[in-house]
């Protein structure tokens, strides 16, 4: 146990349990020989501080909280390995879970994270959720939260985003740069803000650049429902020129239902994402896509939570950029 531990400590060098917790913690009240040698034998002893002991007194530990919709997807799980490696250079571990889009799901995270006694939280935030007042609980308790990727609309927040207007810009000007006329968008969740964000922009540069094109937009959420939309969507007499993916999820059920169709791609039919990256890579021809990297995007998250946890931030918003990359699929 702590106590005993230290306990031994004092007895074996003949010094008080105080002077011997001083000296672990490298207080200027010890000596230089006084902590050499309480150091020395610690690692002896294989002496190890009771984590519980110091949070309960504390209030907060070496652990961080991060919420995600889905584990099992590219994105996040780059996000997580980014946030993950950061978070290890500095000391703290990660508590990782998953909210599945449901509310009470979501809840229930954020509570265990309040239990665990978190120092801060990372999240993005459900489908479900309108009311933010889980999240400003965790406020209430001096917990800090850095929102991504999928965030709270109202201002006051930390938000870490990719630049999603300038992402739906650059596919949509890379369509019509190809003289596109028959256009299939596919957004995600149209309640959440990096939906609408996205199709606004898109729609926008279409109506500014290419006001004759013709835009079908529809809003699947996953990969069966990408699948099933576009398998109907293809069989009807509209013809389409390409297909706009919004996410992974929804390019992995576009690309499963045109192999299902046997038809060619660029020949047949067009395909741009917005990815994290490794998916348009997985098909012949690779996919062109706008970068939006869950890895670059975890390094400024872990800064900002960083600043928040030395007291050296305000709320803000901060945008990662995104990049066009090239494939052969338009």
């Amino acid at each position: 146990m702590y106590h005993s531990t230290l306990k031994k400590l004092s007895q074996t060098l003949g010094i008080s349990i105080s002077t011997v917790s001083r000296a672990l913690k490298d207080h200027p009240d010890v000596s230089d020989i006084t902590r050499r040698k309480v150091k020395e034998l610690a690692e002896v002893l294989e002496y190890e501080p009771n984590d519980l002991a110091i949070q309960l007194r504390t209030r907060k530990s070496n652990l961080l909280g991060v919420l995600v919709p889905s584990i099992d997807n590219f994105f996040y799980d780059s996000f997580i390995a980014s946030v993950e490696a950061e978070a290890r250079a500095h000391g703290y571990s990660l508590l990782i879970m998953q909210s599945r889009d449901k509310l009470d799901i979501e809840t229930s995270c954020l509570h265990l994270f309040r239990k665990n006694m978190v120092s801060g939280v990372f999240a993005a935030i459900s489908t479900e959720i309108e009311d933010m007042a889980p999240y400003r609980k965790l406020k209430e308790l001096e917990i800090p939260v850095v929102f991504f990727d999928r965030v709270p609309e109202a201002d006051g927040y930390n938000k870490v985003c990719l630049a999603d207007e300038t992402a739906a810009q650059i596919a949509a000007d890379a369509i019509i740069e190809k003289n596109k006329k028959n256009v299939l968008a596919l957004f995600g969740h149209p309640h959440l803000s990096i939906s609408r964000v996205r199709c606004a922009s898109f729609k926008e540069t279409f109506l500014n650049k290419s006001p004759q094109a013709k835009l079908h937009i529809d809003y699947p959420e996953n990969i069966v429902e990408s699948k099933k939309l576009v398998l109907a969507k293809l069989q009807e007499k509209e013809k389409y020129d390409v297909i706009f993916c919004m996410g992974d999820l929804i390019l992995i059920g576009v690309m499963q239902a045109i192999h299902e169709l046997n038809l060619k791609v660029p020949e047949d039919i067009g395909v741009i994402g917005i990815s994290n990256g490794l998916i348009p890579t997985m098909y012949n021809p690779k996919i062109t896509y706008v970068e939006t990297s869950g890895f670059k995007l975890g390094k400024l998250a872990f800064s900002q939570m960083f600043g928040c946890l030395q007291q050296q931030t305000i709320a803000e918003e901060i945008f990662l950029e995104s990049v066009l990359v090239q494939g052969g699929s338009l």
